[in-house]
């Protein structure tokens, strides 16, 4: 990167809570935020405030009453970003994605048109990808370009990516990026259940993110949003910088594994940590989806570039599963709050020596097609 990029708020909506202090105290609450859904399977669902708010926000305005509740859902965060930054102009650019959309809109709208024949009117327009972009620029009354794409689990990570491009270009000053993610239905779940990687633990944990022991799949599935709002160079108001960021694609046997290696992370790491020694880099917080192959191949990838003085590693997933497309920024928030605190926090199955600064933190995203994200912050 040519010059650094500042992160002048992050909002979010989880089940960790709703504003940054909350969030932080979530972290440091050693409970994993996972329960068994209305499905009888371990999920991570909002809290019943966030869920009341949703609510509200839904009742608030005629035109969201038809609308997914991965759109609300961003809406909601957009709001506290910029609620945070005191962006109030509209004057930014937006770059929203998900995963998968608008799946319990679309799994009920499927549904009607089998047993009917017959679909509404809204169905169309409420199931696209640019739903939700478009709905936040609406709501947050943005005039500069709004973008929506889907680059599966990296794909917050990759609005991220395409922001800081924009910046760089000099065609805009700021912009709002993020991800969103409402994937608690039936169907969704039950494609991971089918591809044998969704989590069958009965115990505290149902997550065993960045257990390098384990011997089954441990994925759990989470909802939320979060975005982040980016402002061009250093602004002595920014909650952190990002100082690299790299992207890699790598050609896969199956579609959704990774090599052994990880090879579009390692060319992702090594492009974002470039300028810099890499025993600089404090910290990792990995992608981890909790599944053998996946924990594994990303652990390797982070010792091919590293080599023997590895950073601190740490995931979120073990506390509020995989949020899908929402999951890159929900990590990147992980790791700002970290360098605001100067503290590490841990995943409980990996043993490390944690006394450390932190000073520079490595956010990893990677998604189902081998696509990989890394950005590096500073404080």
């Amino acid at each position: 990167m040519v010059s650094p990029v500042s992160i002048m708020s992050i909002g979010s909506v989880s089940p960790l809570g709703s504003s940054p202090d909350e969030v932080w105290e979530s972290y440091l609450d050693e409970r994993a935020f996972i329960t068994r859904g209305a499905l009888n399977v371990p999920v991570a669902i909002l809290s019943q405030r966030e869920t009341d708010e949703v609510a509200g926000l839904r009742d608030s305005n005629p035109h969201y009453r038809h609308l997914d509740n991965s759109v609300l859902y961003a809406i909601l965060a957009s709001r506290r970003a910029l609620r945070i930054a005191g962006w109030n102009d509209g004057e930014f650019g937006i770059n929203i994605g998900s995963s998968r959309g608008a799946t319990g809109l679309f799994e009920k709208h499927h549904s009607e048109f089998i047993n009917t024949g017959i679909t509404g009117a809204h169905t169309s327009p409420v199931t696209t990808l640019g739903n939700i972009a478009s709905w936040v620029a609406q709501d947050v009354r943005a005039n500069g370009p709004d973008i929506s794409h889907s680059i599966t689990c990296s794909t917050a990570l990759h609005a991220v990516l395409n922001g800081v491009a924009w910046l760089s270009s000099g065609m805009a000053d700021r912009f709002l990026v993020g991800g969103s993610e409402a994937p608690l239905t039936p169907f969704t779940i039950a494609q991971m259940q089918g591809m044998k990687i969704y989590s069958q633990e009965q115990g505290e944990h149902p997550v065993r993110a960045l257990d390098l022991e384990k011997k089954g799949n441990t994925m759990v599935l989470g909802e939320g949003a979060a975005m982040t709002c980016l402002q061009a160079g250093k602004n002595s108001q920014a909650h952190a910088y990002i100082d690299g960021i790299g992207y890699a694609t790598e050609m896969l046997e199956h579609g959704a594994s990774l090599s052994a290696t990880a090879e579009c992370l390692q060319k992702a790491m090594r492009m974002a940590i470039k300028d810099i020694n890499p025993a600089e880099v404090d910290a990792v917080v990995m992608h981890a989806p909790g599944t053998v192959k996946g924990d594994l191949s990303e652990y390797r990838a982070i010792q091919e570039v590293f080599g023997g003085n590895l950073p601190l590693l740490t995931t979120n997933k073990w506390k509020i599963g995989h949020t899908f497309g929402a999951s890159g920024l929900l990590s990147l928030e992980l790791a700002v709050l970290m360098l605001q605190h100067n503290k590490f926090v841990e995943a409980p199955f990996y043993n490390q020596e944690t006394g450390r600064d932190i000073k520079k933190v490595l956010v990893n995203a990677v998604g189902f097609g081998g696509n990989a994200v890394s950005v590096l912050v500073s404080k």
